[in-house]
């Protein structure tokens, strides 16, 4: 079967598409999108590979997946199933009609504990099953490092595996039976086949008679070399599962056709195997001199029986300390260049602590034994885990080194062959002059790694093309599966004859023509596959354009076509919880609201192909509307896409020479508003709360109507402290940051760091004329007005600077401003550098000069800022909070969904509760009276205020109350006076 060539290149729609779209529209309740936008979002997946979809569908119910592949049925349109689009072999992006099940089909039809399956559609996350799951003791075994975000169906697509396949197997291992339909229309579920039923089946004739006759016929035909070919290794995932069809394997249909990737037939459903999940794990990390020594002992450790045994090399840890991702896990590893990590499962920790034990005991025996490290705290464990799963993103960007791609990243070979296999192909990158980490799944040979591969030239590319020849030949030198993970997708698929001969290839051909027969179902991936060089997402063709930009994006070769090359499509942005990435897309649950969505219209607007208007693109400014600039992608993506940063540049550049809605004004210039208030706060609190005044003044600014306006304070903070009398000073001074939303909304806060930095022996001292950070100047893309107020910063705090006086702020959005934008702004200037060091949160700088508070033994729960957490981290925090002999709760509460302006706009409200409702809202409504809350962001406060009867409390109001009940000045007010508005 042929690809139509002109499927290579397809951004023009194909002419029957409009009419395609029309009768899709009027059959199905789910959603139909054949826009510009929509091809875009689903042009790539988490491939090297674009190919630009006919149109996109968001079925709603099984019936509407019926009629979709019956339209297309009609107007010989291809299909694609999509789940999660985090594949990596290029299966997951096609010009055909894209079906994403992922918005509307992710339920868990049915869970049975008694029998351990589960029924679920195909759009089910994986972790919504395996949660649902452990509440009987269970778990689905594979588990991927994007289990937060993939979905089932797609893990049946690509046969998927992850850390605890050692513990359960691959999915194909895992599936009870399907519920399928052809491209021809015939729907039927499908498992194990007992002869008898074959026979039978065959017997009754019909379009499933003939595909169950075919598939009997087939494995007939092939079974000697199916048995003499297949590798007899726990990671052979390249290829169709013929060998499920083996009499001996119960002919099973719902096994072969798992990680067929979508080229055969529609999932609708699956039933699938639960395992005993141990409730407790324990974590034994394993030194060695280098990764091969490593990879050498995994057969030693897996006659421990462990759940689940990873391997990580020396490199994969330097790079991550380049990009400063998770520098404190990884000082928890031991001492050496290659590492083990071997986790044992069992009824109760000490039984799975004995089971490491025991595994440590064996090893300090042998004569080549590693360091050992048995960790006990859950905690630690998870950050360990996590520096595992952040591997592949990690890596692909990296200061001082070439940009890495996936393309041979899922190889496996027998366990007891790895160390040898590593040392071949680390000589094998060498020749090619190739560098890449080395980590995976070791405990059953499954080797990840991103190699820096040059993608963009045709030597590059021939280069490429060449080493993947090699590399293949390489792995099936050692037994082993081109994919041990992954598919074959297109990346791959090429070299399928090299591992199962010619004559088996043809029989995947034979097999997926058996479901197949007019070959539409994800063409070219497989079987007649792309070549791995074709429809390569950047390739010779890529010449974005090369814009002047405000941001100079340092990081990025000063390059904004290379910032949106950072998204590599992982995914973490679509999790459904735990974390702060992506609020919107939590409660849209639509690509383009998620990070890498967005990422992936700015790179679409530069290549000009799809999205054809440049900086004035609807489209892009459409996807990112709803982005709150919380930076939760910067802090939590692995690559570090940094979409509150692309947000500012595109909305500058997209209103340059226009008016913007009258929001921006009323909320992007509160530091000039709040001045003028200053003058006569009594007279806008009234026109702002009145029930006649208040409807047209929030009118006026694009205000949400429900919304509160806060109310300004009778005296700012900086008004209150020129009066005062300074405490005598014992050190040096800092200055205090006196932001616009403390200064002139909640000027206690800064009177109560005053009190506290005094105790700290401190002369506090404010800036010698009103400044700006600009915080809220970002989001409208106000950035002239932003760099004016940085130039009038530096020039007033000059003399500070190069005395290294502190800059201690209260607001994290604002301290984050001189971490992140004031850097990426003016990259070159020297006194912004130094400013950016010098600057502080409060708790920060009360842990650098070792403050010890008094003791304020109480219960709190701490909600973190999201700039906080992804710029500045709350480490220090939490020391200072523990100083305290405070019994608190550090909540994983994600986005208050306030975020400045954005809650506060009209459009926005009902977005912003949602967000607030999805962790954060319903925590605190459930706290009990006598507890603290701590919340240091404004917009956090405010939006606790107005939507809970709490009051949250800043961190220096707390220490405040310590110093106060130490001074006996409190000793007798209930601390309950804190706790409500």
């Amino acid at each position: 079967m042929a690809v139509d060539p002109s499927a290579r290149k397809a951004w023009p729609p194909p002419p029957y598409a409009r009419d395609l779209a029309g009768e899709l529209s009027a059959a199905i309740a789910g959603e139909v999108r054949f826009d510009a936008a929509s091809r875009a979002l689903y042009a790539t997946d988490g491939s090297n590979y674009r190919q630009v979809p006919i149109g996109v569908v968001l079925p709603r119910s099984v019936d509407d997946v019926i009629k979709v592949v019956a339209a297309c049925r009609r107007h010989g349109a291809p299909i694609l199933s999509r789940g999660g689009g985090t594949s990596l072999a290029g299966q997951c992006c096609n010009v055909a009609v894209v079906m994403d099940f992922s918005k509307y089909l992710y339920r868990i039809v049915e869970l049975d504990p008694s029998r351990k399956l589960a029924r679920v559609e195909p759009g089910c996350v994986l972790d919504r099953l395996r949660n649902a799951a452990e509440e009987h003791g269970l778990t689905f075994a594979p588990d991927p490092s994007t289990h937060t975000h993939n979905t089932l169906g797609g893990m049946i697509g690509n046969n998927s595996c992850g850390v605890h396949s050692v513990m359960g197997g691959k999915t194909s291992d895992n599936i009870h039976e399907l519920d399928i339909l052809t491209y021809d229309g015939l729907r039927m579920r499908v498992g194990p086949t007992s002869e008898q039923e074959l026979a039978a089946i065959i017997q009754q004739g019909g379009r499933r008679g003939e595909i169950y006759g075919a598939l009997k016929n087939l494995r007939d035909k092939y079974a000697d070399q199916i048995r003499a070919r297949y590798p007899k290794i726990p990671r052979r995932v390249s290829g169709y599962n013929l060998d499920e069809l083996l009499p001996e394997n119960g002919f099973n249909v719902a096994r072969a056709l798992v990680g067929s990737e979508g080229t055969c037939v529609t999932i609708l459903e699956a039933g699938v195997r639960l395992v005993y999940s141990p409730p407790v794990r324990s974590l034994l990390v394993l030194g060695y001199k280098d990764v091969f020594s490593a990879a050498d002992h995994v057969t030693q450790v897996l006659e421990f029986g462990p759940i689940g045994l990873e391997g990580i090399d020396d490199r994969l840890v330097q790079d991550m300390k380049a990009i400063g991702l998770h520098p404190e896990d990884i000082a928890l590893l031991p001492p050496g260049g290659g590492w083990l990590l071997v986790e044992f499962g069992g009824a109760t920790k000490e039984e799975a602590d004995a089971k490491a034990k025991k595994l440590a005991h064996a090893l300090q025996q042998k004569g080549d034994a590693p360091s050992i490290k048995l960790f006990v705290d859950k905690a630690e464990e998870d950050l360990i885990w996590k520096v595992r799963e952040s591997g592949l993103g990690a890596t692909a960007h990296v200061p001082n080194k070439r940009i890495t791609w996936e393309g041979w990243e899922d190889a496996a070979v027998p366990p007891e062959r790895l160390g040898g296999y590593l040392h071949d192909f680390r000589r094998l990158l060498e020749k090619y002059s190739y560098q890449g980490d080395l980590y995976g799944h070791f405990g059953q040979g499954c080797v990840h790694t991103r190699i820096d591969f040059d993608l963009e030239t045709r030597e590059g590319i021939d280069v490429f093309h060449r080493f993947l020849n090699d590399a293949a030949d390489l792995v099936v030198r050692y037994g082993g599966s081109l994919s041990g993970e992954h598919g074959d997708g297109q990346s791959k698929a090429q070299f399928l004859s090299r591992m199962f001969g010619p004559e088996l290839v043809h029989a995947f051909g034979q097999f997926k023509a058996i479901w197949d027969p007019q070959g539409k179902m994800n063409p070219g991936k497989v079987v007649d596959p792309f070549l791995p060089t074709e429809n390569l997402r950047i390739g010779v063709d890529y010449n974005p354009v090369q814009p002047v930009t405000q941001f100079q994006y340092p990081k990025d070769s000063h390059n904004f076509g290379r910032t949106v090359l950072r998204c590599v499509g992982i995914g973490n942005c679509r999790r459904e919880s735990g974390g702060t990435m992506c609020p919107s897309y939590r409660v849209t649950r639509e690509e383009k609201h998620s990070t890498r969505g967005r990422a992936r219209m700015l790179f679409e607007m530069l290549r000009g192909e799809v999205i054809t208007s440049g900086w004035r693109s609807p489209e892009v400014k459409d996807a990112l509307d709803l982005c709150l600039s919380c930076k939760g992608c910067k802090g939590e993506c692995p690559v570090n896409v940094d979409m509150a940063t692309y947000k500012a540049e595109f909305m500058s550049q997209y209103y340059r020479g226009r008016l913007r809605p009258r929001t921006a004004y009323a909320m992007g210039l509160i530091h000039t508003w709040a001045r003028v208030a200053a003058h006569m706060p009594r007279v806008v609190n009234f026109l702002s709360h009145s029930p006649l005044c208040a409807p047209a003044f929030k009118a006026l600014g694009g205000i949400a109507p429900h919304r509160e306006i806060p109310v300004f304070a009778s005296e700012t903070f900086v008004a209150w402290f020129r009066k005062r009398r300074a405490a005598e000073p014992t050190r040096p001074g800092v200055i205090l940051w006196p932001d616009t939303f403390t200064n002139h909304f909640l000027p206690d806060t800064a009177k109560a760091a005053v009190e506290v930095l005094e105790d700290a022996g401190y002369r506090v001292t404010l800036p010698r004329r009103p400044l700006c950070c600009g915080r809220a100047l970002y989001d409208w893309g106000m950035l002239d007005l932003a760099k004016h107020h940085w130039h009038q910063t530096l020039d007033a705090l000059a003399s500070d600077i190069r005395q290294g006086t502190p800059v201690v702020g209260l607001e994290p959005a604002c301290v984050a401003a001189f971490r992140d934008e004031l850097g990426n702004l003016f990259p070159a200037n020297e006194n912004a550098k130094r400013l950016a060091m010098q600057t502080y949160m409060l708790g920060e700088f009360l842990e650098k000069v070792d403050y010890q508070p008094p003791p304020l033994h109480c219960k709190a729960v701490v909600h973190a800022h999201c700039h906080q957490t992804a710029i500045i981290g709350m480490a220090a925090e939490k020391s200072l909070l523990d100083k305290l002999g405070l019994d608190y709760t550090l909540l994983d509460s994600g986005c208050c969904g306030m975020a400045g302006a954005f809650g506060f706009d009209k459009n926005k409200y009902e977005t912003s509760l949602a967000i607030g409702e999805h962790a954060l809202l319903p925590a605190v409504r459930g706290m009990g009276a006598d507890v603290l809350l701590i919340a240091n962001g404004f917009s956090c406060r405010e939006q606790i205020r107005q939507l809970t009867a709490r009051r949250a409390l800043h961190l220096a109001e707390v220490l405040q109350m310590a110093l106060r009940q130490r001074d006996e000045s409190m000793a007798n007010a209930p601390v309950r006076s804190y706790m409500r508005t």
